[in-house]
């Protein structure tokens, strides 16, 4: 007899389901939500055939730990499991939920998705530690710069030394002004420090990933870009053709087909943000900065005069996912970062 169980998740604890072939329910329990506490619920009841619970926060510690605890577990796409459980069950409770997801794991209606390693992961987190610290940069500057403007003063371009000099300077003497300027200055300079930090860890990272050198050999391409790109990719063989990149990144266009209706929209935008941005933004620089001869620069320059620049860049951008996902699966050496 084959059994199947779901698991609810939630920050604190976790509601477990246990079927059979025909649906009956064998054991219910309510666990921690660890790896340990999941696990040690699971060996109450018979050795399940697939444990299936939603993506979340916590997915990628509960997959790997309950991986290497020998459960055959596997993580499904919400959204789809989300509209499923919502004609399984007229009230919505975690008990629900989890005998919701027992069924699907018992009738095979999921969509299985790929989990990160933990590494990628950490250097997602890395990267998005980054992006905040730049935006609170941008936030203290223009804070600055709109308490310099009240008074008449008109700040240089920021990240220069003049910058921090006009500043003292102008507030020099003004009791309230003078407190305020300096405490701004002081929580800039914090968040300078904190990024340059990030900026050492990412090129230490770079220099120790050939494949990372290897994105770079790509016009356009630096640390920060490669970087993100191999750590949502994790694994290239778990693509089968290098173009799904361009859907998997959300750099495709939607099309909705309806009867008698049928158009193409704007680009789906799922997927990882960062790295489409990163992407975008290497197209742009390959576009605007690069000066050597590139056949995939004139496929693109071709793109911008028959439309326009910005159709150019999404499609060059969703064309260097293609090559750099081919770049990574071609390289037989090639490790997560």
């Amino acid at each position: 007899m084959d059994y199947f169980a779901g698991l609810d998740v939630s920050l604190e604890k976790t509601h477990v389901c246990v079927l059979d072939r025909e649906g009956a329910i064998i054991a219910e329990a309510v666990a921690a939500s660890t790896p340990e506490a999941i696990a040690e619920a699971l060996e109450t009841a018979p050795a399940c055939k697939v444990v299936v619970f939603e993506t979340g926060r916590m997915a990628p510690m509960l997959y790997h730990g309950l991986a290497e605890r020998g459960v055959p577990v596997v993580c499904i796409e919400s959204r789809q499991a989300y509209q499923a459980l919502k004609t399984l069950a007229t009230h919505k409770t975690d008990r629900n939920d989890a005998r919701g997801l027992a069924q699907l794991a018992r009738t095979g209606f999921f969509k299985p998705v790929h989990v990160k390693s933990l590494p990628a992961h950490a250097v997602r987190s890395l990267i998005m530690a980054r992006k905040k610290l730049v935006g609170q940069r941008i936030m203290l500057e223009n804070q600055v710069r709109g308490l310099a403007v009240v008074f008449g003063a008109r700040l240089p371009r920021g990240l220069s030394p003049a910058f921090v000099r006009e500043v003292l300077a102008m507030s020099d003497g003004v009791a309230g002004l003078s407190a305020a300027m300096r405490g701004l200055i002081a929580a800039r300079e914090a968040v300078l420090s904190a990024i340059a930090a990030i900026d050492s860890d990412i090129k230490h990272l770079v220099r120790q990933s050939g494949a990372c050198r290897r994105l770079m050999t790509v016009p356009g391409v630096g640390p920060i870009t490669a970087l993100a790109f191999t750590a949502a990719v994790d694994d290239p063989g778990r693509f089968r053709r290098s173009r799904d990149l361009g859907a998997y990144l959300g750099l495709v266009p939607r099309r909705h087909q309806s009867g008698e209706i049928d158009y193409t929209g704007h680009i789906s935008k799922t997927g990882d943000r960062r790295v489409r941005t990163l992407l975008y933004e290497a197209a742009n620089v390959m576009l605007t900065r690069y000066k050597g001869a590139l056949k995939l620069k004139e496929w693109a320059v071709a793109i911008a005069r028959r439309s326009n620049m910005r159709k150019a860049r999404i499609a060059l951008a969703r064309r260097l996912a293609v090559i750099m996902h081919a770049m990574l699966k071609s390289d037989t050496d090639f490790r997560p970062v």
